[in-house]
């Protein structure tokens, strides 16, 4: 019996901070699903995770003698779920260098290094195309085509369900699929570019005018009046407005209110304030720029395009404005005149520490608005996500 398990490699887990501060690397969302439930559905349920050590007690492994290590970053067709399935034990599957996958005993899996456990291996390289997520850019970048290839999938065999509203305009090639109780008012569908999936208990609100591809999950509400353009994905239990596009609100998170948002990932448990608006594109046009946790810097995106970043917990205050390539870190309040920094490290209350206690109950608040429980195991990820930011915020309030 095999059992596999999705891993952070250390050096892609680095890069992906912000967000992977808080979650495994396959707990990231790009298109309809996480990278974990696109695993899931070609090999079946996983094992569970390996990674960072104070994220394990949320995230858990368990072991057996015959283990297949997958790397969560790469996402997964059913061409390279088979090359993953079929893997010999003393190979390694590789892709550009990089590796997908390899078969490990428990004392292996166990101690996992992805250089001390793929030494030694037989390279098996994988001939197929390979997308990965390298950096969180590639979260928004990759977004409108996931959508596509998740709504595929998940619709095989089945039939969208009645949509509920009236007054709907709907147009395009590209499909509107529609899970139970998904309803639309007086709103207008434009899919002439991409899909619109609509998850169970969504809502779109009257004047509103959404283009796919589109991926509104489960309970996500768009507000009435708001402009949506393609390749984005809202939710879970997200409330969006204003004007939005390419971007990707991992779960629970809010804009609520008139504002820009274009080419950004927001993670669980955000709010932007009212009129909050966050720029996508510098004045001279010129390639954008972001922080980097991994080096310690600020390093080219290679992009035109690229908005706000923000990771789990953060919040901002009406009216602000982001410059473009913001990155902000888990637990910040973001607040005060004129553009905040590029670089807003964890815990920050404006130009102040935000005490990691004070953050958690406000955590516990919010969960209960959602009718979660905010557990003793998620305050001690923050608590760690706090220690370890604090060179950070040393540096940012000394500048």
């Amino acid at each position: 019996m095999i059992s596999y398990l999705l891993c952070d490699d250390p050096d892609i887990r680095q890069q992906l901070l912000p967000f992977t501060f808080t979650r495994p690397v396959a707990r990231l969302r790009v298109g309809i699903d996480t990278l974990e439930e696109k695993w899931r559905d070609f090999l079946g349920p996983s094992s569970g995770f390996i990674t960072a050590g104070y994220l394990q007690t949320l995230f858990a492994a368990r072991y057996s003698d015959n283990n297949l290590l997958i790397n969560a970053s790469f996402i997964p067709d059913e061409e390279l779920a088979q090359a993953v399935s079929a893997l010999e034990p003393g190979y390694v599957l590789t892709c550009a260098g990089g590796w997908i996958a390899c078969r490990c005993s428990r004392t292996e899996a166990e101690a996992f290094e992805p250089k001390v456990c793929l030494s030694g291996r037989k390279e098996r390289p994988y001939s197929g195309n390979c997308l990965q997520i390298r950096h969180p850019w590639d979260i928004f970048m990759q977004n409108g085509k996931q959508i596509e290839r998740d709504l595929a999938r998940i619709s095989k065999g089945r039939k969208t369900a009645a949509l509920k509203g009236n007054g709907i305009r709907q147009w395009g090639a590209y499909p509107v699929f529609a899970e139970e109780n998904a309803r639309v008012e007086q709103a207008m569908i434009d899919t002439t570019e991409g899909p619109v999936y609509l998850g169970r208990d969504t809502v779109i609100m009257p004047g509103s005018i959404v283009k796919g591809p589109l991926a509104l999950c489960e309970g996500s509400i768009i507000k009435m009046g708001a402009r949506i353009y393609g390749g984005n994905t809202f939710g879970p239990y997200c409330k969006v407005a204003g004007e939005v596009e390419c971007t990707v609100m991992t779960g629970y998170s809010n804009k609520a209110h008139d504002g820009f948002l274009g080419d950004a990932v927001l993670g669980e448990w955000c709010n932007l304030g009212a009129g909050t608006n966050c720029s996508n594109l510098k004045n001279d046009y010129s390639q954008v720029k972001v922080w980097s946790y991994a080096q310690d810097r600020f390093v080219p995106t290679g992009l035109q395009f690229c908005g706000l970043l923000m990771g789990d917990h953060s919040k901002s205050a009406i009216g602000t404005q982001f410059n473009t390539g913001t990155v902000v870190g888990v637990g910040a309040n973001v607040f005060g005149a004129g553009f905040p920094k590029n670089f807003i490290p964890s815990f920050t209350w404006g130009k102040e520490t935000y005490r990691v206690e004070r953050a958690i109950e406000t955590a516990k608040i919010v969960y209960a608005r959602r009718n979660r429980t905010f557990g003793e195991e998620e305050a001690e990820v923050l608590r760690a996500v706090y220690r370890l930011s604090a060179g950070n915020r040393e540096r940012s309030q000394s500048e």
